[in-house]
């Protein structure tokens, strides 16, 4: 799996390599979901048969997102695409003695991967699901990890364990929930998925952040809770007459401000413009994604969380 992520040309820093090399993803996978044609096929480390047994093993050691929890044939929960996780912990760059927030807790692989090169004193994740927080807790002390795994509202940030020197969240979000900002140390950075990229924002202070999107792609289970998407706000879901995915993400960073055909138009005509191109503001209770510059002429509200 290491040598796979290594290959498309992430895990430049030893020390993630290392962090990666040596914390198992299968003990944080003990079951996920696979396609099937009925449906999802649930693969699991209990299976009596030695070939599924051994089919499950090999799964949770492929550098792709596996569905973790599914209810009512809906994804609630899934395990990144490892891959991802690295760019996204690389971009982060989290050093010695940094402390870090995670939103989302998922399988506790990431905050595993975090305590890794951090230390488990220095990582903070947090879930709306008791649920997946309990699984997330039990999959990091079978790993021999211990960092704060709490039950909350991601969205509100976790105030008992600030400040924070990174934040980073692991599911989609309509926006960055304004209240971070208060939480973090100034120049810590925020790494988040907006639409179908990913924001990486520097903190100046507790009411201005600005930065710009990475130049991967991600698609993520959408955030729960406070800040879960408002109504008549569009999701990232690719749209089928937009016809590229960077005018699709286009099209959901922009919102209700531009129907996707108009998103279409303007990407054709700025130039086709990748996501490092865009980015996004929140200074004096405002928040906005914008192209090439904060103050250009193509800027679009977001939604505002206190």
């Amino acid at each position: 799996m290491v040598r796979r992520i290594e290959a498309v040309g992430a895990l430049r820093d030893p020390a993630w390599r290392a962090a990666f090399t040596e914390v198992p993803r299968h003990l944080f996978v003990p079951a996920y979901y696979v396609p099937g044609p009925a449906g999802y096929e649930r693969l699991w480390s209990g299976d009596p048969d030695p070939a599924r047994r051994a089919r499950w093993l090999r799964g949770a050691h492929q550098d792709t997102a596996l569905a973790t929890r599914v209810r009512d044939g809906e994804l609630v929960s899934s395990a990144s695409q490892p891959s991802l996780m690295a760019r996204m912990l690389e971009a982060l760059g989290p050093g010695d003695g940094h402390d870090v927030l995670e939103i989302g807790a998922g399988t506790g692989y990431n905050a595993a991967l975090l305590g890794h090169r951090l230390g488990d004193g220095h990582v903070t994740t947090v879930d709306l699901d008791e649920e997946i927080t309990e699984s997330a807790r039990a999959h990091l002390a079978a790993a021999g990890h211990r960092p704060a795994v709490l039950t909350g509202d991601g969205a509100r940030g976790c105030r008992e364990r600030a400040p924070y020197d990174r934040i980073v969240a692991t599911c989609e979000m309509p926006a960055i929930p304004a209240g971070w900002l208060a939480q973090c140390r100034p120049g810590a950075r925020i790494l988040a998925p907006l639409s179908t990229g990913l924001i990486l924002l520097t903190v100046r202070g507790p009411d201005h952040a600005e930065g710009r999107f990475l130049a991967t792609s991600a698609y993520f289970v959408p955030l729960r809770g406070g800040a879960a998407r408002p109504p008549g706000q569009r999701s990232a879901e690719p749209y089928p007459e937009v016809y590229d995915d960077e005018a699709g993400f286009l099209a959901g960073l922009a919102g209700q401000a531009l129907e996707p055909r108009e998103a279409l138009t303007l990407w054709h005509h700025e130039g086709r413009p990748e996501r490092e191109r865009f980015g996004v503001t929140l200074r004096a209770g405002r928040q906005w994604a914008w192209l090439d510059d904060p103050e250009g002429p193509h800027a679009w509200p977001l939604p505002d969380y206190a």
